[in-house]
């Protein structure tokens, strides 16, 4: 299979749905001779103290994504040779599997997917895209020899795809409301999902929790063993790339997950990799008037909101919003009402995206004195948004960022599907 062939027989693995397990993952990377893995196919567990690389693996609910791209950078610079795997991906699926900062090129993408292909072509279950995506990282950052892998998980934890990978440490961001219908309507029953990934006698970072949250992670750290880490204090010793407050927390916690292993990283290394990250649609600044991110749950937008008054004060802004149908959109457009003077409500290409009529319903029913309108395209959104004065927020779905990202690049052409 050529690159768009592959994808087209990735994207179509998504009608087996989301299964969390770990038995088709382990099966996957035993036949693909993945070094990596946990291997509980009857073999003994590896110990971080006998293999050649180290693995940093991040769950949680929101800021997972910028402290692994903050480990990553940090990692890099310090020399060592790194593999990050992050999702959902923004323009192209190439985006989720790098190596020392570049993007997995499309014939490894396509020559990877092949061989996946033909090795589960009978296999019952039937893997599923995010285990198919895991199963190439891995396959990569092994070929390419890479000494340091961070990977993000995909849902949960207990049961993701990336959990069955043996890791150096276990790096838990905040946790709240988010994949409900998978991973439990109470945080105590998300907490649970989220603390799987803590594993027997390896330390365990966690960010500031709520009460509930917390319980279930020190319940976990102690059934495990493993030794535990709250992170309290931001960082403030250096320059952060990425804007809000919420990254020196970030930051803090990324520093605190390489001091719990063995990784050298010098004073010099951690500030030129903090400096540098770079992590799209988490409150980036395309220019003047335009700031996007892809906050898509309702404690993801508070913190955009706060950033944003950190940033502008009381300045309000016009805001182009999509979100997906499994999100709660009242909590959504709550948080963000206080910055808005109005919403643009486009119509994206996500299929699992809520129609712009019925997310308008919701506005109007939370705040009838704010006005809003529909737009056919995401196109028609910004450049009607472009005619006002004022700053324009593009938010509400990381699908939705990476389209309005593709049309500001002028690569829309480049835009691959999206899944979460």
């Amino acid at each position: 299979m050529n690159y768009r062939e592959a994808l087209a027989w990735l994207y179509a693995t998504q009608r087996f749905g989301i299964k969390l397990g770990l038995e088709n993952i382990e099966r996957l990377l035993h036949w693909l001779s993945i070094d990596f893995a946990r291997l509980n196919l009857g073999s003994a567990r590896a110990s971080p103290e006998t293999i050649p690389f180290r693995v940093i693996h991040v769950a949680g609910t929101n800021g997972k994504g910028s402290v692994c791209a903050m480990i990553e950078a940090i990692t890099r610079a310090a020399g060592h040779r790194t593999g990050l795997f992050t999702s959902p991906h923004l323009v192209s699926f190439r985006e989720r599997v790098r190596v020392n900062g570049e993007k997995i090129s499309e014939d490894e993408v396509a020559g990877g997917l092949t061989e996946i292909r033909g090795l589960i072509g009978n296999w019952d279950p039937h893997p599923t895209f995010f285990e198919i995506a895991t199963a190439l990282a891995l396959q990569h950052f092994q070929k390419t020899r890479c000494e340091i892998l961070v990977l993000e998980t995909g849902m949960g934890g207990r049961l993701d795809a990336t959990n069955a990978v043996q890791s150096a440490v276990s790096v838990i961001t905040p946790i709240d409301f988010d994949h409900e219908k998978w991973l439990g309507h109470s945080i105590d029953q998300i907490a649970k999902e989220k603390a799987g990934i803590i594993k027997p006698r390896i330390p365990a970072i966690s960010a500031p929790q709520r009460p509930e949250a917390e319980v279930v992670i020190r319940q976990r750290a102690e059934e495990c063993d493993a030794p535990l880490q709250f992170v309290n204090d931001p960082w403030t010793k250096t320059r952060i790339a990425l804007r809000g407050e919420h990254q020196k927390m970030n930051a803090a916690l990324a520093i605190a997950a390489l001091q719990a292993t063995d990784i050298k990283v010098s004073d010099d290394a951690t500030a030129r990799g903090l400096s540098s990250v770079e992590w799209p649609a988490r409150f980036q600044i395309w220019n003047e008037h335009i700031v996007i991110d892809g906050a898509h749950n309702p404690a993801s937008a508070r913190i955009l909101a706060q950033t944003w008054r950190e940033e502008f004060g009381d300045e309000h802004a016009t805001i182009l919003l999509a979100i997906l149908r499994d999100k709660n959109a009242a909590e959504i457009v709550q948080a963000f009402a206080p910055i808005a003077t109005r919403f643009v409500l486009p119509q994206i290409r996500s299929e699992r995206a809520m129609a712009p009529n019925e997310l308008a319903q919701v506005i109007s029913s939370l705040t009838p004195s704010l006005p809003y309108s529909t737009a056919p395209s995401v196109a028609e959104a910004i450049s009607a948004a472009q005619q006002t004065s004022e700053r324009v927020l593009i938010t509400g779905s990381l699908h939705f960022a990476g389209e309005a990202l593709a049309l500001l690049r002028g690569e829309p052409g480049a835009l691959e599907e999206c899944t979460q």
